[in-house]
């Protein structure tokens, strides 16, 4: 039985305990007519209680036992007030019903009835988690599972739409992307889970911005002030991975200064607890929330952020330790490229492009991926290159960059048709790292999961053209 659940049944439970001593009251002022009529309601009430537990615990529930063991204690009592009634009616005023005793039996026999709904039916949560990009899932799938196979709990997955946003930031196209999660995952669809209905009592979220969000947004109803009106527990982790900033990083400043914007959003703002990658990271968390707090005026105390807040790590790190090459499901077509004539595996290149990159260098960002692309493209004899651009690069291009966009789907399509390389826009970030020797491309969470596997990272320079060829800190590409 759901926590909820119980709840409401035991107040419902007190309320029936209220009316005894109403009927009590209405027996001793000889008022039999009206104690009837509540122990009566009494009797209808229980048998709802009687059904709404074995709805969900069975009829073979001990505690519904005792609910019948209890309406026949009121159907006794309703049926003794009639000698008492009887005994008024001839004027004789002697006492021949216990209305001290009869509340006393009532009483014992709820008491029954609640002491089983505590201590025997078994208390069931619920965690629902909602999802957006299926390419996100990994940064919530090791806590799915988890509570799926803890058999005290429910556990659902529920992708959820998000719309493109339009310069104006009005809602554009919407996308949904529940047929692209792995074959593991049960898929339960929005429209049909009822979050008014079923309260549950945990909600995991991996969306942090809502209305704050200039690209993408996931649909209203599952911004953070919504849900958390619906569930005791918002817990917000994060879809990615920042670099581990140390308290003796001569550039600390530095680097806090390009991550804080990630420690003050609605999904930190509304959340219960938050999980980030580690304690470091925590303690930054907690330091940037407060400053920008005090800045808008919010009432904001360091010691319950430091209940909110949790260094736990990042359940990403769990998946990508769990897959590995020989493991992946790869298409035919991809063999021909990831492997030489030989059978042997080429040097397999994770090249990623990301948003912030192209925000920051515009037109100069499209040039030097076209150039990269170019330059694997003279040695895929040497080596396979598997794109992944960021998912919503051309959707951040439509709304912030439009003058951008042709060109660089030009190069894309061009990519694509020559197949010489991988284009990989799936959901399956990990099997994309697995098969991967090497990350190279912009600054990404990415990189933190190709560094806690041990392969190694070059970052690509936009002003650098030849270094893809070059030795870089022991690491070459080709």
């Amino acid at each position: 039985m759901r926590q909820a659940r119980k709840l409401e049944i035991l107040n419902f439970i007190d309320s029936l305990g209220q009316a005894h001593g109403e009927i009590k009251e209405a027996m001793e002022k000889r008022q039999m007519a009206s104690a009837q009529a509540m122990l009566a309601e009494c009797q209808d009430f229980a048998v709802e209680l009687g059904n709404a537990i074995e709805e969900t615990e069975g009829e073979d529930c001990v505690t519904v036992s005792h609910v019948e063991r209890y309406c026949e204690t009121l159907f006794r009592v309703y049926e003794e007030l009639n000698g008492q009634m009887q005994a008024d009616a001839l004027g004789n005023r002697k006492e021949v019903f216990d209305s001290n005793k009869a509340y006393k039996i009532l009483k014992k026999s709820l008491l029954k009835v609640e002491n089983s709904l505590k201590n025997d039916i078994k208390i069931r949560r619920e965690a629902v988690f909602f999802p957006y990009k299926a390419s996100m899932w990994d940064s919530l799938e090791s806590v799915y599972l988890a509570a799926k196979e803890d058999p005290d709990c429910d556990a659902y997955c529920v992708p959820i739409p998000y719309f493109d946003l339009n310069a104006d930031h009005s809602f554009g196209t919407m996308h949904y992307e529940g047929g692209e999660f792995p074959k593991n995952i049960e898929i339960t669809d929005w429209q049909t889970y009822s979050l008014e209905e079923r309260k549950p009592d945990m909600i995991f979220i991996h969306n942090p911005y809502d209305e704050w969000n200039h690209v993408t947004s996931v649909h209203p109803r599952f911004y953070a002030r919504n849900l958390k009106q619906f569930t005791n527990q918002l817990v917000y982790i994060p879809y990615f991975i920042l670099g581990d900033i140390k308290a003796d990083d001569p550039d600390r400043e530095g680097k806090i200064e390009g991550m804080k914007h990630f420690c003050f959003t609605p999904g930190i703002i509304y959340a219960d607890k938050v999980i980030v990658q580690s304690e470091d990271m925590r303690r930054i968390y907690i330091d940037e929330y407060l400053k920008v707090a005090k800045e808008a005026g919010l009432a904001e105390s360091r010691e319950k952020l430091e209940e909110k807040i949790l260094g736990l790590g990042s359940p990403k790190v769990d998946k990508v330790y769990n897959v590995a090459r020989e493991n992946c499901e790869v298409p035919e077509k991809w063999m021909g490229i990831l492997k030489r004539q030989d059978g042997e595996w080429k040097k397999v290149i994770f090249y990623n492009t990301g948003v912030s990159t192209l925000l920051a260098h515009g037109e100069k960002w499209v040039n030097k991926v076209e150039n990269v692309l170019e330059i694997f493209k003279e040695n895929k004899d040497r080596a396979a290159l598997i794109w992944r651009p960021h998912p919503l690069i051309e959707e951040t291009m439509k709304s912030m960059r439009p003058e951008l966009l042709l060109k660089y789907q030009a190069i894309k399509e061009r990519y694509r048709d020559e197949a010489w390389g991988i284009y990989d826009d799936t959901a399956d970030l990990d099997r994309a790292i697995a098969l991967s020797d090497i990350y190279y491309g912009d600054g990404s969470s990415v990189i933190q999961l190709f560094q806690q596997i041990g392969k190694p990272v070059m970052k690509q320079s936009i002003d650098a053209i030849y270094e893809i060829g070059s030795n870089y800190q022991g690491v070459s590409l080709l």
